[in-house]
């Protein structure tokens, strides 16, 4: 409000927008539009807009719609020589079962332009599936449909799906996710960062705490990630800020989306670079080139660890499982010249507690149990207590890694939902798997945010928590300005 001449407040729907530039265009002439700032919602406005002969500006509503359209994204990527993850789109019950029986298990599945993720899901077996169809899509259907197919659920669903159909993809089990964010002009680009995903693919990436630069990646892959971006980001004829999601499986990577516009990492990769991306590409959009900017690539010195902030708290009854429907509210930003510190930042910022002794409840899924091991171990070497249940406990016990045995909650008491009421658990790691698993385990989730108990529901944020926790016993952390980052620069 302090920046614009103007601010309205009103729905983002054509008719209200159109008519807000209507009483624009009486203070003068009106150059155009930028859509790429508010996310999806604009971009679904851009066609109307143009229709009504709006001028936009930056990326054009028909590239937009290149970039959202499935079967269009699809032929320009086979164009690119670019991999995305098998698909399918359905636009029927039946059909939805005949491209799932098509893809195998696991998958994702999501309705057609949906925000935030809502009622996307990731589907390990046929129960699921059908729970999901019949189950979640109903919750779905607006009023006017119910009441046109009053007893006829199937039909329901089918005339929904006619317009905006169900989005299939194979899903890639321990995958590494990356967001990247790129400036284009349409005739040259520049890769602002690249980022990667602590969670593995899956999480909603609103909801995954990242890196840049990213920490495991080699610069064969990363120097390949930015040649792809590009490739699209001239291919879509981008002008302004473009968005791509990619997936990392066993050193082949995946198109997951583009997105023609600017992302929720944008303010975040503009402070861990230090340029102001957003007012750049504004300038683009307003015709300017990007190579007046005399951008450069360089390495940087530090490391920024994007956290997501999550309100929880506040709603008694929701799970904190982390999975591909967004759920955070806000997120923080630690700092610091190593991964492990800026995470430790990370956590601070996000009001999490760091612990640095007591003891750890360790509880995981069958094929996390080797790879949890170094973790466990580097807690043990500070002076951490573990204690774990029973498959867990054994390979913990084999490894020579000294754990108690602790109860789960179906076992009986005293159980770990106990110890942590008692206050004689500081930290909790906990990966499940299968319907079943994450219902049994619910309780323990809901205890360790009732009580303030960091609480780590994949291997990957576990593994980073480990990390993180050592780097804070060692007394590394350090306050410094956002900008002395950046004074050698300067």
């Amino acid at each position: 409000y302090d920046t614009s001449d103007r601010l309205y407040f009103e729905p983002l729907t054509a008719e209200d927008v159109l008519e807000i530039l209507e009483t624009e265009k009486q203070n003068g002439t009106l150059h155009g539009v930028i859509v790429q700032f508010g996310g999806q919602t604009p971009l679904k406005l851009a066609h109307a807009l143009e229709q009504a002969g709006i001028p936009i500006l930056g990326t054009s509503p028909d590239a937009i719609d290149l970039a959202e359209d499935r079967d269009r994204f699809k032929r320009l990527l086979d164009k690119l020589q670019l991999k995305q993850p098998k698909n399918g789109i359905a636009y029927s019950v039946e059909q939805s079962r005949l491209i799932a029986a098509e893809l195998g298990l696991p998958f994702v599945v999501r309705p057609s332009y949906v925000l935030g993720g809502r009622a996307m899901a990731i589907i390990r077996d046929e129960v699921m599936f059908e729970d999901y169809l019949l189950g979640t899509l109903p919750s779905l259907i607006p009023s006017e449909v119910k009441a046109k197919y009053p007893n006829d659920k199937t039909g329901q669903i089918n005339t929904v799906l006619g317009k905006n159909p169900l989005l299939f993809d194979r899903y890639l089990s321990d995958a590494i996710e990356v967001d990247v964010d790129c400036l284009c002009d349409g005739k040259d680009a520049f890769i602002a960062g690249i980022m990667e995903h602590i969670e593995e693919a899956g999480i909603h990436s609103g909801d995954s705490a990242c890196s840049l630069p990213p920490r495991s990646l080699s610069p064969e892959l990363i120097a390949e990630l930015e040649r792809q971006s590009k490739a699209m980001a001239l291919a879509l004829d981008v002008g302004g800020l473009m968005n791509v999601q990619y997936a990392i499986k066993d050193g082949e990577i995946y198109v997951l989306e583009v997105n023609p516009r600017a992302s929720r990492t944008v303010p975040f990769v503009a402070k861990v670079i230090g340029q102001p991306i957003a007012k750049i590409a504004a300038r683009l959009m307003a015709g300017e080139k990007l190579a007046s900017f005399n951008l450069k690539q360089e390495k940087l010195q530090h490391v920024g660890v994007k956290e997501a902030v999550f309100p929880f708290a506040r709603f008694p009854g929701v799970d904190v499982l982390l999975g591909p429907e967004m759920r955070s509210t806000g997120e923080v930003i630690g700092l610091d010249r190593s991964f492990d510190v800026a995470f430790a930042k990370s956590q601070l910022g996000a009001g999490s507690k760091v612990p640095v002794k007591g003891t750890v409840f360790v509880s995981v899924r069958d094929e996390d149990k080797p790879r949890i091991l170094p973790s466990i171990a580097v807690l043990a070497e500070l002076g951490f207590q573990i204690v774990a249940t029973g498959g867990t406990l054994r390979l913990l016990q084999e490894n020579g890694i000294r754990a108690s045995k602790i109860n789960k909650v179906l076992e009986g008491r005293p159980h770990v939902v106990d110890a942590i009421k008692n206050g004689e658990i500081q930290l909790v790691f906990n990966t499940t798997d299968g319907p079943q698993a994450l219902a049994d385990s619910r309780s323990l989730r809901r205890a360790a945010l009732l009580h303030k108990v960091p609480y780590y529901t994949t291997l990957a944020g576990a593994i980073a928590a480990a990390e993180g926790i050592k780097a804070y016993c060692s007394g590394d952390l350090e306050v410094r300005s956002l900008q002395s980052y950046f004074a050698r620069a300067a």
